[in-house]
């Protein structure tokens, strides 16, 4: 049988050092949220060899005496535990071993000053073993070098990354930390060369703009609201301003950086039926709620959270971020495609000795306030809804009787259509074109919504003989369990055997369409989505794809009444800036980009 012994004080700092540092991002991140718990006001990271070769870190926090550098480096030391309740710790970490367990797998230098000490001291750690201190020369605050990690520990330096790979790890643990902590200024350079820079007492929307995405400063919205003791606030970009992976999304649970499923499917179900399912939210999101509602200590690297209200908690963010992305009205980020404007900026001949115009801005955002009574917004549209279903009536070039353009219309008037699919309208200050069916599909989807949230039963379209779709027995399951909710929405559904379901009617502003097609895709997104979305979200999601089967179709043609009640319901319809699926719905070349197009300017 084998025998039982005590391991080695320094294999159980290795030990404990995997659970902390698994790369340098890891150790950074250690030593920069000591910094900040420490009051620094400035944060400088140095780093080589992407923090292979040497990562260091100043700060001009309070620092430490010799005695307590001493008791620093010891397992189980922290001065962030005042007391013995551990669930109510405030700082941004209380393990007592990072920094031993740190130094136990590389050579740390470790100097410090308080504030009104005549010098400093300095300690260093090879791999676990005290070589050397003694004084140290350097003003108020702490400076820690870590170089040669993993140094004597070969098996885990050959399972490191390339200094590229490492180098962006740690560019993220900076760019994260510096957004939650925007009163502090922080400062990367890497081999010599400075990366980051910001300064101390930015506001949080700068803040994030200028680490994020730069033009989150027009394509974002600001989140502020409180519930009770909870409080999120941040900056969330506008639906159309997307990301093709979910990297660009920061979190944050009482200032601390994490990466958490919970948050992660909030911010899901929040632009459910606003983004595709393969583009991603750009967003920075701060959560406050008291430190008793969530347990920080799930993770030793404390990157994961757990609350004691999930469910409030999800709510409580999907709410925050639809309220916001509400008041954005119909604003949406019109980037436009490069390949698409080089057609247009080839065409202006330069005169001689003049350079080519070039486009610069081209599309405005600024717009009147929408109106929260979609219910009555939409009447003029849907009076032409049945004509729009059916053949066409009129013919779009018939625009005598179209309006002058006034400035009550920030989309404009309509004066035809481009391929039966486009709305091209003439405003005050440009040109606006609409694309036709993803417009629609928003105003039809959020009228239905709008139904919903007023306990309004949806009006339905009975069908003249009930439809039967044919379905998979757990298919019919699901769809029979939300008959109820479905119902309201004038989707009418009735269980019809045991793999078929009874179609007795259809939400009236879906007009006609494929009811086969329909109820398969309802059905669906029902186990799609499963259990993992709130009931209400699930609901979302199904009346996105309703929308979708009831929205004009591109190709058909439309008259110019059709087309100017479709602009004017956009126009008061919240999140009309895009369709269901993250796309814009409309873009505008303003008067002076045209004149330059045509080199008139």
């Amino acid at each position: 049988m084998p025998t039982i012994r005590r391991l080695p004080e320094t294999l159980i700092n290795r030990i404990a050092a995997g659970e902390v540092v698994e790369r340098p991002a890891s150790a950074l991140k250690e030593l920069v949220e000591n910094s900040l718990d420490a009051g620094a006001r400035q944060v400088t990271v140095r780093l080589s060899g992407g923090g292979l070769d040497g990562i260091e870190v100043t700060d001009d926090g309070c620092g430490m005496r010799p005695d307590e550098i001493a008791l620093a480096l010891e397992r189980h030391a922290t001065s962030k535990l005042p007391d013995e309740h551990i669930e109510l710790v405030a700082t941004l970490g209380f393990r007592g071993e990072a920094l031993p367990s740190i130094a136990s797998v590389s050579r740390l230098t470790l100097e410090s000053r308080p504030r009104g000490a005549d010098a400093g001291w300095r300690r260093v750690v090879d791999h676990g073993t005290v070589t050397a201190e003694g004084p140290a020369a350097l003003p108020p605050g702490t400076r820690i070098r870590v170089e040669d990690l993993f140094g004597k520990i070969p098996a885990r330096r050959k399972f490191l990354r390339s200094a590229r790979s490492e180098y962006a790890a740690c560019l993220d643990v900076v760019r994260r930390l510096a957004m939650a902590r925007p009163e502090v200024g922080f400062v990367l350079e890497h081999d010599g060369r400075r990366v980051l820079a910001v300064q101390p007492g930015d506001s949080l929307p700068h803040r994030v703009a200028q680490l994020v995405a730069r033009e989150l400063a027009d394509d974002g919205v600001v989140i502020e609201l409180e519930r009770g003791a909870a409080r999120l606030s941040g900056v969330a970009g506008l639906p159309t301003f997307n990301r093709g992976v979910a990297d660009h999304q920061y979190l944050f649970v009482n200032g601390r950086p994490v990466k958490d499923r919970l948050l992660v499917g909030a911010v899901r179900g929040a632009y459910a039926d606003m983004l595709a399912r393969d583009r991603h939210a750009v967003l920075a999101l701060f959560l406050d709620i008291p430190p008793e509602d969530v347990d920080v200590n799930v993770h030793p690297a404390k990157t994961e959270v757990r609350f004691r209200d999930p469910a409030f908690v999800r709510g409580f963010i999907v709410s925050g971020l639809r309220h916001a992305l509400d008041s954005a009205g119909q604003r949406s980020a019109q980037a436009p495609a490069a390949p698409a404007m080089a057609n247009w900026q080839a065409e202006p001949i330069a005169r001689p000795g003049e350079p080519a115009p070039a486009l610069s801005s081209l599309f405005a955002r600024q717009y009147a306030p929408p109106s929260a009574a979609v219910r009555d917004a939409g009447a003029a549209w849907r009076g032409y809804e049945q004509s729009v279903m059916a053949p066409p009536a009129a013919r779009a070039e018939v625009a005598d009787d179209a309006p002058a353009p006034s400035a009550q219309h920030p989309l404009g008037v309509a004066r035809g259509q481009i391929s039966n699919t486009y709305i091209v309208a003439e405003a005050e200050d440009g040109l606006v074109i609409v694309d036709q069916h993803a417009a629609h599909e928003r105003l039809v989807l959020e009228r239905l919504k709008a139904a919903g949230a007023q306990g309004a039963v949806t009006a339905s379209q009975a069908l003249l003989l009930p439809e039967v779709v044919e379905l998979d027995e757990p298919s019919c399951d699901r769809l029979e369990e939300r008959a109820g909710q479905l119902a309201e929405y004038g989707l009418a559904l009735e269980r019809f055997g045991p793999t078929a379901m009874l179609v007795r009617a259809v939400p009236s502003v879906l007009g006609k369409g494929d009811v086969q097609a329909l109820v398969r895709d309802v059905a669906d997104d029902l186990a799609h989505n499963g259990d993992a979305l709130l009931l209400g979200e699930r609901l979302d999601l199904v009346l996105a794809t309703m929308a979708c089967h009831g929205s004009v179709r591109a190709g058909r043609t439309l008259s110019v009444a059709e087309m100017n009640a479709l602009l004017r319901e956009m126009e008061v319809t919240p999140r009309s800036g895009q369709c269901n699926h993250g796309r814009p719905t409309w873009v505008k070349l303003a008067h002076g980009d045209i004149e330059k197009l045509f080199g008139r300017k």
